[in-house]
């Protein structure tokens, strides 16, 4: 007895935490298997596709699959992951058997039997991490049995593939769903642009006013020429013999030539109804016509080129390295984690006993 108060602080710092440690990791601490295994996001387009819709896709910082890397990591961490592995493989059960000593168990005695703290439990036993110059990422699993490292490693990597695929299956829609829609909306402008123009040839009555000018002024020149033969006959006759009973009928036949130019010209040159002046509206119809079908055109390449591209799986997980099925138990490690123990106490023993020291001389 007059050891142990002389040695108090001794027995406090190192030697009750010390057996402790031995106690506790030599004959309660459960055994810690761990699983490893590596995968790759990778993505077999290094290029980003040409034209609209490509440069649409085309990401400024982070590549397409390192971005989707990240994703599947917060996807392995997350809640809705735990909520699916517990279904699929009892996850809960396996960190709450009995086997499991009382501190690593699920809930331990400082927690309580909820999702949260399941969650909480979750994040230390699962883990990843990324290296960013090969793009591997290593999913590590702590559980008290190697099978049940190996099944929610595994299990991880399963949901993991789904979540890819469902990726790939929502950007081949987005792709495939805007390309169409531009498709929609291209034919939709073509055809208004078609209808009208088709309309305004209907009403007034017109195809293609330049040629059909060019058409008018080839029979106004040749009215003009029957009319500068009529005069010249009519001169011919009035001269030789003024009482000639058919220059009374050159006349006329020279008024109704001059008629006919005047009415023949005005279809093309007057500035109501002819086609000088139908002309401007016809070529904006038929400038918005031909712009609309190449709009179209392009759509439509734009939409073939969404459908190949949506043939090919844009993201895929490659494993690298299967979750193992470990035969031995890492963790904890007992002796290590007992000198570890013993050091710290001794350290807070020496550093408790100087202040002892120095407050017992301090009084004297």
């Amino acid at each position: 007895m007059a050891w142990l108060k002389r040695n108090l602080v001794l027995v406090l710092t190192v030697i009750v935490p010390t057996v402790a440690a031995i106690l506790y990791y030599g004959f309660v601490a459960s055994d810690v298997f761990i699983s490893e295994s590596r995968f790759l996001v990778r993505s077999p387009q290094k290029q980003t596709q040409g034209g609209m819709f490509g440069q649409l896709l085309q990401g400024t910082g982070l590549s397409h699959s390192q971005d989707d890397t990240y994703s599947i990591h917060d996807f392995i961490l997350s809640r809705d992951a735990l909520k699916e592995l517990d279904e699929k493989v009892a996850v809960r059960k396996a960190f709450a058997s009995k086997a499991v000593d009382l501190i690593n168990r699920f809930p331990s005695v400082s927690s309580d039997d909820t999702f949260e703290e399941l969650y909480r439990y979750y994040g230390k036993h699962v883990g990843i991490e990324y290296d960013s110059t090969s793009s591997i990422s290593t999913l590590t699993v702590r559980a008290f049995t190697a099978l049940d490292a190996q099944k929610i490693n595994d299990q991880l990597l399963k949901m993991s593939e789904r979540l890819v695929n469902v990726l790939n299956q929502r950007s081949r829609e987005d792709l495939i769903r805007f390309a169409d829609g531009e498709v929609k909306l291209a034919t939709e402008k073509a055809t208004a642009a078609g209808i009208a123009l088709f309309e305004y040839r209907t009403k007034h009555a017109v195809f293609e006013p330049d040629k059909q000018a060019a058409i008018q002024l080839e029979s106004v020149a040749k009215i003009q020429e029957e009319l500068v033969s009529t005069d010249a006959q009519l001169a011919q006759i009035s001269k030789l013999s003024p009482t000639n009973p058919q220059i009374a009928g050159l006349e006329s036949r020279a008024d109704t030539l001059r008629h006919a130019i005047t009415t023949e010209a005005a279809k093309v040159t007057s500035a109501n109804g002819s086609f000088s002046a139908r002309a401007p509206d016809f070529e904006r119809l038929t400038l918005e016509s031909v712009f609309s079908d190449k709009q179209l055109g392009l759509a439509l390449a734009d939409l073939e080129t969404a459908r190949s591209d949506a043939l090919r799986q844009q993201l895929y997980l490659e494993r690298l390295v299967q979750p193992n099925l470990p035969d031995k138990a890492m963790e904890p490690r007992r002796i290590r984690s007992i000198f570890t123990v013993l050091l710290i106490a001794l350290i807070a023993w020496g550093v408790l006993s100087l202040l002892i020291a120095a407050v017992l001389e301090h009084s004297d």
